[in-house]
């Protein structure tokens, strides 16, 4: 077998339909285009949403919702996810840095650790923000809560 050889297999091509190339080849005239608008001229594409001249649906729905721009996200780490990285790596000390590195968050988020979960190991926890019950696990299991402003 040689690159000169290759070939499709037989009946997986088909030729080009030749359009506009006289009535007797039975897509001559308007090339299977239709009659006239828009569809049948050269360079048309469709607006992204157009339904013809009909009112579009993104029209027809009205607005709703609003969006606070003051809003704060945080990224929820489980009680349950701080006992898995101390079974994993052993550290007593568990900040920003290390749930990254534990792949449970990214760079720029803000951390609030929640309850969800047991927690025996005795561990300080440094995080932007923290639920009561969270706080009480850890402080039952011997460990600490700092909160980062």
């Amino acid at each position: 077998m040689k690159l000169n050889n290759l070939k499709p297999a037989a009946g997986s091509t088909h030729s080009d339909k030749r359009l506009g190339r006289g009535e007797g080849s039975g897509s001559g005239r308007t090339a299977g285009r239709g009659n006239k608008g828009a569809q049948a001229r050269s360079g048309y594409s469709r607006k992204i949403g157009f339904e013809g001249g009909q009112m579009p649906i993104q029209r027809r729905l009205p607005k709703f919702g609003f969006t606070n721009p003051t809003r704060v996200e945080y990224k929820a780490v489980n009680v349950a996810s701080l006992q898995a990285i101390v079974d994993k790596t052993g550290v007593t000390e568990i900040n920003t840095e290390t749930l990254i590195a534990a792949g449970f968050i990214s760079k720029n988020d803000l951390v609030k650790v929640l309850g969800n979960g047991e927690l025996t190991a005795k561990v300080e926890v440094t995080a932007n923000a923290f639920s009561k019950s969270a706080i009480a696990k850890i402080e039952a299991a011997g460990g600490k809560t700092a909160t980062i402003e």
